[in-house]
């Protein structure tokens, strides 16, 4: 008999898969990951668990795989108030006759939070426990996040023009210096710096942001590459491709998240790979936008580390999560013309560890392992639609719908019980977006 007492913990989550992405490509069957407190304490077999510590909470999920929260690495999720606005449409149609003016109209402290709000309860839903937002009003995006116990990384805009957030440039990095002190300490909420993108940012701009990115160890998240127009008129502009401009501001190192990245020469996909950078693949959105296809197993091959974002929802137009794992695993095989590419395996890494690593949250989230905090996403694979069941990771890229997460947990608190959400008012959050539909289409 062992004289080793049981050790009390706040909870034992019991899986019939636990999928901890670290390390790569496991799947292991009925092991527990104990919970105390906001951390993952251990992972280990169900009948040592049960051994090894008492609960105050047990969850068993016999039906289900474990697996680390999905980490959404490129949103604009205010704008989810403006989901199916203006579909069908190019790029610069779509955001410089539609997007822009609608947002003109409305934006705000109040649009910010009512948008993130039921993005947040979309997210949840869908398995996601932490998003890398870019858009205005930071301070109000960040404290509806923390308001609601999600987690997220916040973008401190930098853009050209004069917008409700701020009218010149001084004013916006006043204001983001503001942001950044003010969730400093948060737990669940950081910062980034967020260029709009290089055709909408002076070189000014983009210095002042890699000198304060440095001295506030913050990354630096913009859209990059995302179309060849983009490329065809920087390179009239200035003689250089955006990507080639950057270099030389002293942009592309180990902060910058490269997103879309649609346009990628040989030589820009090594620079990345030797840098550092993430790039973060958005591929129902730029499908959608017809803005081209990202290089993402020619990046993956290269060493590159490889985020998944949804982009916001004027553009995708939904937060699916397990949506956008599936396309990019079926994209990356076509785009490179290799069925093996992008397997089951490395688009579940990207959606997980992967975008924690651009987001510089690789060491507290993206996997299940002891020490890291508890974001978890329980996955119901008894469902017709997911039978029979041969290989778990395949079955989640390729077959399961965002409606077969059952449970969620956030540091340790569960925000999503059995498809219910724990503590937000759906119906408030059905009331409040029918009034903003009501007061954007009046324009």
């Amino acid at each position: 008999m062992s004289d080793i007492q049981p050790q009390s913990v706040d909870l034992l989550i019991e899986a019939r898969w636990v999928v901890p992405v670290e390390p790569h490509g496991v799947v292991l069957e009925d092991h527990a990951v104990v919970v105390d407190a906001d951390r993952i304490v251990a992972l280990l077999p169900i009948a040592e668990a049960r051994r090894a510590y008492v609960p105050r909470e047990s969850v068993r999920l016999p039906e289900h795989a474990l697996l680390p929260g999905l980490v959404n690495a490129h949103t604009h999720n205010p704008m989810t108030l403006l989901r199916g606005l203006a579909d069908d449409l190019p790029l610069m149609t779509w955001l410089q006759e539609h997007i822009w003016p609608a947002e003109a109209k409305v934006i705000g402290p109040e649009f910010v939070r009512d948008g993130v709000e039921l993005a947040v309860a979309e997210m949840l839903r869908g398995g996601t426990t932490c998003a890398n937002e870019n858009y205005f009003f930071p301070d109000a995006i960040g404290a509806t996040y923390r308001k609601l116990g999600f987690r997220a990384v916040v973008g401190l805009p930098v853009i050209e023009f004069p917008t409700a957030w701020a009218r010149t440039q001084d004013e916006y990095f006043e204001r983001a210096g503001e942001v950044h002190d003010s969730f400093r300490s948060d737990v669940l909420v950081s910062t980034a710096f967020a260029p709009h993108a290089p055709y909408t940012v002076s070189d000014e701009s983009f210095a002042r942001i890699r000198v304060l990115a440095d001295q506030l160890d913050i990354p630096v998240h913009l859209h990059l590459h995302e179309t060849a127009h983009e490329v065809e008129e920087e390179k009239k502009k200035s003689g250089l491709r955006p990507f080639q401009r950057l270099q030389q501001l002293g942009l592309v190192n180990d902060r910058l998240i490269a997103v879309h990245m649609t346009q990628l020469t040989e030589g820009e996909i090594a620079a990345c790979a030797e840098a550092g950078v993430s790039v973060v693949h958005c591929p129902e959105s730029n499908l959608k936008l017809a803005s081209g296809f990202c290089p993402a197993e020619k990046l993956r091959r290269a060493g590159v580390n490889l985020a998944i974002g949804t982009d916001g929802c004027a553009s995708n137009n939904d937060l699916d999560m397990f949506g956008e794992m599936r396309t990019a695993a079926l994209l990356a095989k076509a785009v490179a013309q290799d069925a093996a590419a992008f397997d089951a395996a490395s688009a579940l890494h990207a959606a997980t560890l992967g975008s924690a690593r651009a987001m510089g949250l690789d060491a507290s989230i993206g996997s299940i392992v002891a020490g890291k905090q508890a974001d978890l996403a329980a996955v119901r694979l008894s469902d017709l639609e997911t039978q029979p069941l041969f290989h778990v990771a395949s079955q989640l890229v390729y077959a399961t719908g965002r409606h077969q997460v059952s449970d969620v947990w956030i540091a340790g608190r569960r925000k999503l019980a059995d498809r219910h959400l724990v503590d937000m008012d759906a119906d408030a959050i059905h009331a409040r977006t029918r009034a903003w539909r009501e007061r954007i289409a009046e324009h």
